[in-house]
């Protein structure tokens, strides 16, 4: 039986529209439009995407990551390459790619193939960093069983104490990924669940677009 609570929870969206004529022909150039609405907008996170992932024998999983640059090669993050994540991609380097931003009733999805930035990118992001988050990339054995969380802080100061005259060094296993895509769709909520969706896909050296069904 439904909970009636939830089954009820709707919102109807009418801030903006769709239109083939309107987008641009290059997916890139048209996320790009819309991730300058989204800053404008203060949109909140609006770098916050999910990222999925799957074993070679099918199970997905997903989890939020942060968006950290796009360009033409693609859309790029950094985590840590020994954790779930980073053993799906190695095995599977298909991947899905979903932004949700509320405030302007839109997502943005994409399908693409993962693949690890250069070292000399690793090492330039991870220098940016708070020196507490590159500590922290040092310390965590991600997606691994610790004892508890004392043991993480504890590591974290051992390390502090270490590193106060001299600046972390990045660790191998800590890196980034950029996903080149095939695939972008674009997502405007409508009234009355009536949404428009463009999808982008490869062909050749450009871009086909086609309207889905909502």
């Amino acid at each position: 039986m439904l909970n009636k609570q939830v089954a009820d929870l709707r919102k109807d969206y009418r801030l903006a529209s769709l239109d083939e004529n309107d987008v641009a022909r290059d997916p890139l150039v048209q996320f790009e439009h819309w991730w300058k609405d989204a800053i404008k907008s203060e949109v909140d996170e609006f770098n916050a995407m999910t990222l999925a992932t799957s074993t070679p024998d099918g199970y997905p999983s997903a989890r939020i990551v942060l968006l950290k640059h796009f360009d033409t090669n693609g859309f790029v993050f950094f985590t840590n390459y020994e954790s779930r994540k980073g053993q799906e991609m190695a095995a599977n380097p298909q991947v899905s790619l979903l932004f949700f931003w509320r405030e302007l009733e839109r997502q943005v999805r994409i399908d693409g193939v993962v693949s690890k930035v250069s070292a000399a990118m690793s090492d330039e992001y991870y220098n940016s960093r708070p020196p507490g988050s590159r500590l922290s990339a040092i310390v965590s054995p991600q997606s691994r069983v610790v004892p508890h969380r004392s043991f993480l802080e504890e590591q974290v100061q051992l390390l502090a104490e270490k590193y106060v005259l001299i600046e972390p060094v990045r660790p191998e296993y800590w890196g980034g990924y950029v996903v080149k895509p095939v695939k972008i769709e674009f997502w405007q909520g409508r009234s009355n669940r009536l949404h428009d969706r463009l999808l982008y896909s490869q062909e050749g050296s450009g871009w086909k677009i086609e309207r889905l069904a909502p």
